[in-house]
């Protein structure tokens, strides 16, 4: 079984619009879906991903119901576990979390880049607390990002220290940290979090990745991809070159993501 803990989708009607413009702000990144579901659920059947867990962003505060309702709607599909997501600035960001709850989802997606707050920031507290309250999991996008400038916003030693305030799991996104990998091993490896491995074929180094697995420990890494930005049979043959036992290739594949998302 293959658990892929980081994909995208969007909207039928917006999602070409919406993938042509990342792919460009990204500096040309070819996209390997068309942005759809339906076109993520093709991929996954060719690549051999029995579900996708679709990360959904609200990047301002006017979107994020609307974010919300398709996230909603595609939790319903047995191949999908969607993710909701909540805006900082949102004057009733803390109801939102209570209506992504109530609606059966079981998680969130924050990308300090697009939202614009570093993950350390006091003003994150009472949306932390919450989310802690509500037993969600969260998941942040951390390290650089191909679409902005440095200073980056959810760095290491910004996890690190965002940690107190949560009560329940966090995922580090990009083996803990795109492009600071040397960063994750000296500040977040041991930490109480997971690292999802999306993103790193062609962009992790193999002795880096090893050193990661062995520092942080195979408990808490959760197979993922980063879709339509990485093919998920791509990021299997990143962990393929690092003679990982059967064991603990079964816990990355999808034995962790299956407790952390209580699936049976």
């Amino acid at each position: 079984m293959l658990i892929d803990f980081h994909t995208h989708a969007f909207p039928d009607k917006i999602a070409p619009r919406a993938v042509s413009k990342l792919a460009d702000d990204c500096g040309g990144l070819q996209p390997q879906t068309d942005g759809t579901v339906a076109s993520l659920k093709e991929q996954m059947r060719i690549d051999g991903v029995d579900i996708s867990v679709v990360q959904s962003i609200a990047t301002n505060p006017h979107q994020m119901r609307k974010v919300n309702d398709f996230a909603i709607s595609i939790d319903q599909d047995d191949a999908i576990v969607a993710f909701g997501s909540v805006h900082p600035d949102a004057p009733d960001a803390l109801e939102e979390l209570e209506r992504i709850s109530d609606a059966g989802l079981k998680g969130v997606k924050l990308h300090p880049e697009y939202q614009g707050f570093y993950a350390d920031d006091e003003r994150l507290k009472p949306i932390y607390k919450k989310i802690s309250q509500l037993g969600l999991i969260t998941l942040f996008h951390t390290g650089h990002d191909y679409g902005f400038p440095p200073p980056y916003h959810a760095m290491p030693e910004h996890m690190k220290r965002a940690l107190r305030w949560f009560d329940s799991p966090v995922v580090a996104a990009h083996w803990g940290g795109f492009g600071c990998c040397f960063l994750v091993l000296e500040e977040l490896c041991g930490e109480d979090l997971y690292f999802d491995l999306s993103f790193g074929y062609g962009h992790m180094p193999k002795p880096t990745a090893q050193a990661i697995i062995d520092k942080h420990g195979v408990d808490r890494l959760l197979f993922g991809s980063d879709m339509p930005w990485n093919r998920p049979a791509w990021e299997k043959r990143l962990l393929d070159s690092l003679g990982l036992s059967p064991t603990d290739r079964a816990k990355i594949d999808h034995e962790n993501a299956q407790r952390l998302l209580k699936l049976e």
